[in-house]
């Protein structure tokens, strides 16, 4: 899974970013407002060709979002806003949604027809991504801002954990947010307020968990709050004078601002924003929640497919992998049936670390052993480094097993594998390999850091996060154990296909809960009943289903079509056949809609085909 960086802000937003070789004509209209800056390029007033001004395009919009978003400048290592939180006002909300159609007008205005191949690919998805989020708008996620996966409580400890750290300036500015932060409280409440006014609020189970995440980064000593960790820290380099007032300072806005704002979010939830929570799961109970969840579906999954056909499809392949699993019990020699055995592997204490040093150490060594794999299966490999660490205290008890954090080289930061150490009694051994190969290499990490890398293509691209292509990546990734030498052990192996099973359940369990009426116990059930998972982390999952419509579909719906490929180049190519050179076209471009990766692996089969 990808961490969701910044909950709070409109995600698609932010592939919408620039080329690194923008055009001149950026340069003559810069200094203008956005507004009139996109009105020049829909008009073509410089007179440029359509490239320069496709390219342009691309650059403003960059430049929009990074002025919009600056948390997310920070993210990207780009400079300007580090003394700023993102206007997230019902007026500003609104505006930016108006906004929207400026760089949709002004590419309108461009004739693809006189544009390269790879720029009408860079107009095609540019077009499609700002369409499908002016499509969303009338959808107010907005006004539901805060789950037990993120929201202001996770975000902000986040965001000061990235945040530059060389000079006073950085921690200037890193205070200049804290003060800032009770504004955006206050937006944060009169978003749930509006949500609370509309019948637009997340199911009550979603929720259970957030007041104590909120009292959590708050404990009584400033020293020990998450979101003060930088201060604790502090370069040499800034004089032992400066560093004290920088503290000093830092502890002054945690007591006068920063606890009193958390502390009113959290007597919000309390009193008001938990009684007023669902009593439902489904997002068909939300208004208009039945297309909600329709447009979400096609979203994450970049297809066409209904509700029904993934429910569909889901039961198949819980039934196809059910027997796969039960090949695997046979070879132990376990005598017992299925849920006899699956007991086993969630008791045993074979399986489990005592400790989570011990658990993080487990996790580094399978990812040593996978990285001089990689080589055999790819032609090209990412130079940005990643690491493994814990999921942060704060938040590890309603997170998932793992996650990654991408990385990023403008920033200097490396890619996170995030490990959860939170009750090591759910933890099992025969589950590391899988999850690891999934989130670090060769799945997230080395698709994600391939298309940061990408060169002489616009910046929107390099962030792609198409679910059903990333997502879709790093299950099939899983697969490509075997081929690496994991899976020796026939309870990794099952671990594997519990993960596969998993995504499997997920076709079945999010239509379920969101079109079709089940209850969270039922899907709980059905989750036990196939699959090895442990008890709180199938609670954890369905709770995600719960929180996250729509997302879970994408795993599986782009694993298949990824070994479908791999199945049609290895027949269509015999011996001709390199998975070296299919792999590196699978992530040549980045992440991409499932549709265009099918042409785009149809025509390099073709071309081999040809020589």
């Amino acid at each position: 899974m990808i961490a969701r960086r910044m909950h709070l802000l409109p995600t698609l937003v932010f592939f919408l970013i620039m080329s690194t070789t923008a055009p001149s004509l950026t340069a003559q209209i810069a200094g203008t407002s956005f507004h009139d800056r996109f009105q020049a390029l829909h008009a073509n007033a410089p007179g440029q060709n359509d490239s320069a001004r496709l390219y342009a395009i691309f650059q403003t919009w960059y430049e929009y979002g990074m002025h919009e978003y600056p948390e997310w400048a920070t993210y990207e290592g780009y400079p300007g806003g580090e003394d700023r939180l993102t206007d997230i006002s019902m007026d500003a909300i609104a505006r930016r949604k108006q906004e929207m159609h400026w760089p949709l007008d002004a590419i309108a205005t461009i004739d693809r027809a006189h544009l390269a191949p790879g720029d009408q690919t860079n107009y095609d998805l540019f077009r499609r991504d700002l369409e499908a989020q002016i499509e969303g708008q009338r959808f107010a996620g907005e006004l539901m801002p805060i789950n037990q996966l993120g929201g202001i409580q996770q975000d902000i400890p986040q965001l000061m954990a990235v945040m530059p750290t060389a000079h006073v300036k950085d921690y200037e500015n890193m205070l200049a947010r804290l003060r800032a932060l009770p504004h955006a409280m206050e937006q944060t409440i009169a978003l749930m307020k509006e949500g609370i006014a509309r019948h637009i609020v997340p199911p009550a189970v979603t929720m259970r968990d957030v007041p104590q995440q909120v009292l959590n980064v708050i404990p009584d000593d400033p020293a020990a709050s998450a979101i003060l960790q930088p201060f604790n820290d502090m370069p040499t380099s800034i004089p032992e004078a400066e560093r004290a007032r920088l503290r000093e300072d830092a502890y002054a806005v945690y007591r006068s601002a920063i606890v009193p704002a958390y502390r009113s979010l959290h007597q919000f939830l309390i009193s008001t924003y938990l009684p007023a929570a669902r009593g439902t799961i489904g997002m068909s109970a939300l208004p208009d929640g039945a297309a909600w969840y329709g447009y979400r579906v096609r979203q994450t999954t970049t297809t066409s497919l209904s509700p029904d056909a993934i429910f569909d499809l889901g039961m198949r392949e819980v039934k196809r992998i059910r027997a796969e699993m039960e090949k695997v019990i046979a070879s132990t020699g376990f005598k017992g049936d299925f849920a006899a055995f699956t007991n086993y592997l969630r008791t045993d204490p074979r399986f489990f670390y005592t400790d989570s040093a011990s658990l993080l150490e487990g996790y580094r060594d399978i990812c040593k052993r996978a990285d001089p794999e990689l080589i055999k299966l790819f032609g090209k490999l990412p130079r940005l480094p990643y690491g493994v660490i814990p999921v942060p205290a704060y938040a590890e008890k309603s997170q998932t097993t793992a996650y990654y954090y991408p990385g990023s080289p403008e920033a200097g930061r490396p890619g996170y594998f995030y490990a959860n150490t939170y009750d090591l009694k759910s933890r099992p051994k025969w589950e590391m390999e899988a999850l690891a190969l999934h989130e670090a290499v060769p799945g997230h990490h080395l698709q994600i850091s391939l298309a940061k890398e990408m060169e002489e293509v616009p910046q929107f691209r390099k962030n792609g996060d198409y679910t059903s292509f990333v997502e879709g990546w790093g299950l099939y990734s899983e697969s490509l154990g075997e081929e690496m030498g994991f899976y020796r052990d026939p309870y990794s192996k099952f671990g594997q296909l519990t993960y596969e099973m998993w995504r499997a359940i997920r076709l079945v369990l999010d239509p379920g809960i969101h079109v079709k009426g089940w209850t969270r116990q039922q899907a709980i059930d059905f989750f036990r009943e196939n699959s090895g998972k442990t008890e709180h982390d199938i609670e954890v999952e369905v709770d995600r289903y719960i929180a996250w419509p729509g997302q879970a579909t994408a795993y599986k719906v782009g694993e298949l079509k990824i070994k479908e490929l791999r199945h049609y180049a290895e027949e269509q190519l015999g011996e001709k056949f390199d998975i070296r050179a299919f792999h590196d076209h699978v992530l040549g471009e980045g992440a991409i809609p499932l549709d265009l990766l099918e042409q785009r692996i149809h025509a390099w089969v073709a071309s081999v085909k040809t020589k």
